[in-house]
This record gives C-alpha cells, sequence and structure tokens, in this order.
C-alpha cells in the first residue's frame, strides 16, 4: 500500500486536517499524524480494528449507516460524530468522504470540531438558563404587580377616607396632597408595567411626542420629598432640542432613575446639583445628566456599571436595578449611553437617541 499511495505522502504529512483512506471492509488503510495526534492510538493500533471501534457508542450505529451510503458510490458531506481517543475522551470530527468504486476505497477527511460543540452546548445551556430566567422574572412582575396594587387601593381609599375639616396644620395637608399624589403615582406605574409584561412579547414600542421639561417636571414632582430631604437642586437645558419622538414611560423611567442614582451617591454633607441638558449632534439627540456626587472608579467598574444587581456601594438600598433598567430602556429606544466619571469628580450619563 506504501509505494501505491507514495505521491500522497507529502500531502498526509503536513495537512493538519485528519486524512485517511479506509477500505471496503472497514478498516483504515492509510491515515495521516493528524488523526494519530487526535485520537491517540498508533499507526498499528487504528490498523488493526474496525473503523467503528473506534467511534463512540452511541453514533456507531448512525456511522454504519452512514457508511453503507457510502458503499453504494454516496459521497458524505460534513458528516459529524464523535471518536473516542486512547486516553478516553471524546473527540467531535466533520468527515468529507468520497468512495472509490474500481478500487473499493473511501478517501475521506476530517475536522476536528470537538471546540465548536463545546461552545455549542455551554451557548444553549446558557439559553436554556436564560430563558427559565426569564420566566422567573415574568413570574415575579407579574405577582408584584399583583400583589401590590390591592395596598396601593387601600391607601387611596382611607386617604379619600380622610376628613379634612378636622385638620388645620397646613404643613399636614401638604404632606397628605403629596402621599396621594405619591400613590397614584404608583398606581398608575403598576399598571403600566402590568400591561407591558402581558405585550412584552411584540417588539413594537410605541413612540409619541414628548417635552423634555414636562417629564422632568413630573419626575420632580414625584420624588419631590426626595428632592427637598437631600437639598437637590435640578436644572435644565433643553433650548436646543426642547421635544423627541419617544416612549413617554420608558423616558420618564430612565429619568427618574438618573436623578435619584445622582441623589442616592452624593457627597455626604454637599447637596446634590443635577444639570440635564439636550443638544442636537448630526442625526442624533443627545441628553446628559451631569451631577457633583462621588464618581465612580472607571477602571474598576468597567463594563458592570449597568449589570444586573451590580452595586457599587455598601448602602443598604443599593439594589443594582436602578441603571440596569436604565441602560435597557436606552436600547430598547435605540439609543446608546456613556459615561464619564472619577472619584470624588461627579458623573456625566450622556445619552443618544434617534433624532
Amino acid at each position: 500500500m506504501n509505494s501505491e499511495y507514495s505521491q500522497y505522502d507529502v500531502f498526509f504529512e503536513i495537512t493538519p486536517d485528519l486524512v485517511c483512506i479506509a477500505g471496503f471492509d472497514g478498516y483504515f488503510k492509510k491515515v495521516n499524524p493528524a488523526v494519530i495526534e487526535v485520537l491517540g492510538y498508533s499507526y498499528e493500533e487504528l490498523y488493526a480494528k474496525p473503523v467503528n471501534h473506534f467511534v463512540f457508542e452511541e453514533d456507531k450505529e448512525k456511522t454504519a449507516m452512514v457508511r453503507k451510503s457510502l458503499l453504494n458510490s454516496e459521497p458524505l458531506i460534513d458528516f459529524e460524530n464523535r471518536y473516542v481517543t486512547k486516553s478516553g475522551e471524546i473527540v467531535w470530527l466533520s468527515w468529507t468522504s468520497q468512495p472509490v468504486e474500481h478500487a473499493k476505497l473511501v478517501f475521506a477527511i476530517a475536522k476536528n470540531i470537538t471546540q465548536k460543540k463545546e461552545l455549542e452546548a455551554e451557548r444553549n445551556t446558557l439559553l436554556t438558563n436564560l430563558t427559565e430566567l426569564n420566566k422567573d422574572l415574568r413570574h415575579i412582575g407579574h405577582m408584584t404587580s399583583h400583589d401590590l396594587r390591592s395596598p396601593v387601593n387601600n391607601l387611596l381609599s382611607i386617604y379619600e377616607l380622610l376628613d379634612y375639616s378636622k385638620i388645620t396644620d397646613k404643613d399636614t395637608l401638604e404632606l397628605m396632597e403629596v402621599f396621594k399624589l405619591c400613590c397614584e403615582d404608583l398606581r398608575e406605574k403598576l399598571n403600566f408595567y402590568s400591561k407591558e409584561l402581558k405585550d412584552k412579547q411584540s417588539l413594537y414600542i410605541p413612540f409619541e411626542e414628548i417635552d423634555l421639561k414636562k417629564i422632568v417636571k413630573k419626575v420632580s414632582k414625584s420624588i419631590s420629598s426626595l428632592i427637598k430631604n437631600s437639598g437637590a437642586t435640578i436644572s435644565n437645558d433643553f433650548t436646543e432640542v426642547k421635544k423627541i419622538q419617544s416612549n413617554p414611560n420608558y423616558l420618564e423611567s430612565i429619568f427618574l432613575n438618573l436623578i435619584t442614582n445622582s441623589i442616592k451617591y452624593r457627597k455626604p454633607g454637599i447637596p446634590p446639583i443635577i444639570t440635564i441638558s439636550s443638544k442636537l449632534m448630526e442625526d442624533k439627540i443627545q441628553i446628559d445628566f451631569s451631577d457633583n456626587g462621588l464618581g465612580f472608579d472607571m477602571e474598576k467598574v468597567g463594563n458592570k456599571l449597568f449589570g444586573f444587581q451590580q452595586t457599587f456601594t455598601n448602602q443598604e438600598d443599593s439594589h443594582g436595578i436602578g441603571l440596569y433598567l436604565v441602560y435597557n430602556h436606552v436600547k430598547s429606544l435605540g439609543g446608546t449611553i456613556e459615561v464619564e466619571s472619577a472619584l470624588d469628580m461627579g458623573t456625566t450619563f450622556r445619552i443618544k437617541l434617534n433624532a
């Protein structure tokens, strides 16, 4: 055999793919060094036993069926099966084979696709886990929106039963009005997110014209107590871009989370100063949120800043949800978000949306 196939010796020696010649009798007749390297057997061991002996047990039957097709002069393209190495490891090979009827031989070449298969398995496991996690999150979302709606409605009902004629203190009356507004705002958000969960199968996100000043005013009103207690100052400059086409609920959530984030991570003893501005950048609308807060060490934080449940302080009320929501809302709106920050130098979140 060696003299008959000597003209192929150079090719057999240098190719990194597994190349072999097998007989119609089911035995290897010649293999290249790559086969030895991958499977770990010697030439003598490979030639001494049928090819199917080295095939992984679960793949023996389908390999035998394919071999019957080869013996009927049908070429084989991209056939994948598993082999067992001498050390007991399993490797995946992708074969392309061509039978030669008159010589009773099969010329075959294979690529080692073990790494590709391992990556596919990891990806499938990840997708399965993500699917299950998504189901769990949807369940929690439904449960939360359902279970919170009743207490909120009860609070509003109690509020309606109060006899205001017996309350003479002006500050108390103002606080009661803020309390009512907060409850109504919470009920509105619960209704919205409940509907979002039901409609989430659709990729359609409704857009409408939004006045940026009104968004800031609405958000500020909903957290008026937080702003007052922190001594925060919120200023805005929307002279260049006053209105944008966007989704009001997503945009309100973005504004709410970025403003409360600035208040939460303020410097001790220093009232937070938050500035929001808009500008037109070619075909993009840029909205900047800047503060004078603690800032982040971007070398340490890196891409984890917008991660789910990623926290970077020891504050008890830090849950790592706000910035995660901001990032996903921005992406859903077809935009991007960047961060500029340094420790004790404040933070700027820069959002770019389609004009």
